[in-house]
């Protein structure tokens, strides 16, 4: 008998693959075959999306989750198969996306997750690199070699290992511990005249990915308010004091923004700088504090080495938050 109608139930939990129970049950779907078609087609991407919370506080996390999918198949009759029936299918998910060029559900990188071969360190100043526990055995820092491993922990599939000060190059290898999948130059900046400033955000492959902004910082503001007329009579003199307004102001508030320069940068950055333009959620270490921003620069042009002989970006944040505390 021929395919007739699916049912989904869709399990999204932290912790080990296949460690669900009946409270991570999230959704329940159905669906029936469309006349002429051999297939059924699901849209889960967007539902589990709702379950990746991306956070920052200064700490790198793992924002995974595991999500198996437990598919049960009827025939036209709407009787259930007897055979592999329920199927279940498990993913681990990230909250990346991908281009329209890289068609339907395409497959990230499963090695280093960020894009770029580069990466720019204030000189005395450790880093960071995400990557992808499954896709990676090891990563030789200089000549440090850190081995990855994991207890199959939703918290362990993105790891950030330490890129001590000073390093020059990380090599990352595939799962058999011979096979080099990325190079990555890291790029020591000695800035003796500006502070720069560590951005920190989600990136197109779901990980959380530094970028240092090197020369001139400007920070400005601007307000908004309304305006309502007062009546300043007093009704037992029917006089008024000229020292009262009668433009009375209200709902007065204001957003920080900064403006942030990266310096001198390779060609190859451009795509963590677009990266950067196409994010959902960034911070800035900023005066001490780890701070939401916003990207409020709404177009790039690419600059490359043949254009522009030197490339580097000026770019305009928004502080994620309203200068006067209105949270109630």
């Amino acid at each position: 008998m021929a395919l007739g109608s699916v049912n989904l139930k869709l399990y999204i939990y932290s912790g080990i693959e296949n460690s669900y129970s009946d409270t991570d049950l999230k959704y329940t779907l159905s669906k029936n075959i469309i006349n002429g078609q051999d297939n059924i087609v699901l849209e889960i991407g967007e539902l589990i999306r709702d379950y990746l919370d991306i956070t920052f506080d200064g700490t790198y996390i793992s924002h995974t989750k595991w999500v198996s999918a437990v598919v049960t198949y009827f025939d036209t009759d709407g009787e259930q198969y007897t055979y592999s029936n329920p199927e279940t299918f498990n993913f681990i998910a990230f909250d990346g996306y991908g281009y329209f060029e890289d068609q339907i559900n395409p497959e990230l990188e499963r090695h280093a997750l960020i894009s770029s071969n580069n990466i720019y360190l204030p000189k005395g100043t450790p880093g960071n690199l995400p990557i992808f526990k499954e896709g990676v055995g090891k990563v030789i820092i200089d000549s440090a070699t850190t081995e990855i491993i994991d207890d199959g922990n939703s918290n362990q599939k993105i790891q950030y290992i330490t890129i001590p000060a000073n390093s020059s190059t990380i090599q990352v290898y595939d799962t058999d511990d011979t096979t080099l999948l990325k190079t990555i130059t890291v790029n020591n900046i000695c800035e003796p005249k500006f502070t720069p400033y560590k951005v920190v955000f989600q990136n197109k492959l779901g990980a959380l990915q530094n970028l240092f902004f090197f020369k001139k910082t400007t920070e400005s503001f601007s307000v908004t308010d309304e305006t309502f007329k007062r009546n300043i009579i007093d009704s037992s003199s029917v006089t008024y004091g000229t020292n009262e307004t009668q433009n009375q102001r209200y709902n007065v508030n204001a957003k920080t923004k900064l403006t942030l320069n990266t310096g001198f940068i390779k060609e190859d950055m451009n795509q963590a700088i677009e990266e950067l333009f196409l994010t959902e959620n960034a911070w800035i270490d900023y005066e001490g504090n780890v701070l939401p921003i916003i990207p409020a620069s709404k177009s790039m042009t690419f600059k490359t080495s043949l254009n522009n002989r030197l490339t580097d970006y000026t770019i305009d944040f928004e502080f994620g938050f309203d200068k006067i505390n209105n949270i109630r």
